[in-house]
């Protein structure tokens, strides 16, 4: 557990999002909180709404007139996964310090093991289950959430997404261009990283294939999780990610790339084993409202 102070408080954070420069932290004690790590700023404590849910989904983001807010993803009565189930989705204005709805949907559902989400340019992009209007089967698919029309909208994947599983999200080291892994539906299983070169004024994105990492004995060993954590090193063409397993406190970061593979033993790193945020400092400040702690406003209708 992580702890950092405000208010004269030491507050435990249990996750972590990042846009911008600015962190969107969830507490143990389910509340939320915007941090400013380079400037030591926060924002008031924020209440979520009026039910809390491990199923919930935060992201920070950023209009076009450069006005944060705090989109909240909620799932009703079922995590999302295989099955439909009722998706919410609320934003936080920080002038007012309250909640709106802005939409709804059983159409679609982000399951829990992709609910990190990746922000690039101020938005906030998330692979999702898209369910068939024939039955319950349902099949991989990308959305992006957009901060200024406050909409959720479809985003191409690359090539034909019937000859890969999808995996993870993630952004390149430099230029935090949006990152996909992949893994072909062939025997060989080969690992694919593709990277957003452009994205279009329709919401979709041009993909070039940044590195496709053949399996090989070397590390034939290494599980492909869903969700997994991962970075992409677009200038030394290589792929970074961890695993751990339960029964030991150490991680393995294995490296990647398409004629090397590198395994590096972290001793005792705890819990968790998860890539670092891909921070960069910034001295903007946090917005403040004026109404004191958040408080639930009903949607207009």
């Amino acid at each position: 557990m992580i702890l950092f102070s405000t208010s004269s408080k030491e507050v435990g954070i249990r996750q972590v999002f990042h846009c911008d420069g600015l962190l969107l932290c969830t507490t143990m004690d389910n509340r939320l909180v915007v941090w400013n790590p380079c400037s030591g700023e926060t924002s008031r404590m924020i209440k979520p709404l009026n039910s809390y849910s491990s199923y919930d989904t935060y992201a920070l983001g950023k209009s076009s007139n450069n006005k944060n807010k705090i989109l909240r993803v909620q799932h009703h009565h079922g995590p999302g996964y295989l099955e439909p189930c009722l998706v919410d989705y609320e934003i936080y204005d920080f002038t007012s310090n309250s909640w709106r709805v802005v939409g709804k949907t059983r159409e679609w559902s982000i399951p829990r093991m992709w609910r990190a989400g990746t922000s690039v340019n101020g938005n906030t992009y998330w692979l999702t289950f898209t369910f068939r209007q024939n039955g319950p089967r349902s099949r991989d698919t990308l959305r992006c959430f957009d901060f200024s029309t406050e909409r959720f909208g479809p985003v191409s994947l690359p090539g034909d997404p019937r000859s890969y599983y999808v995996f993870a999200l993630s952004v390149t080291r430099e230029e935090q261009k949006l990152c996909l892994l992949t893994s072909s539906r062939d025997e060989v299983y080969d690992i694919d990283v593709w990277m957003g070169t452009k994205i279009k004024s329709t919401g979709d994105i041009s993909w070039s294939k940044l590195l496709t990492v053949e399996r090989t004995q070397r590390y034939q060993f290494i599980t492909l999780r869903t969700g997994m954590s991962f970075l992409a090193d677009r200038e030394n063409k290589v792929l970074v990610h961890p695993t751990k397993y339960k029964i030991s406190s150490n991680c393995l970061l294995h490296i990647l790339g398409e004629d090397k593979y590198i395994q590096v033993d972290l001793h005792d790193v705890g819990f968790k084993c998860s890539l670092p945020v891909q921070y960069g400092p910034t001295l903007v400040q946090i917005q403040q409202g004026s109404l004191g702690v958040g408080t639930w406003k009903a949607p207009v209708t």
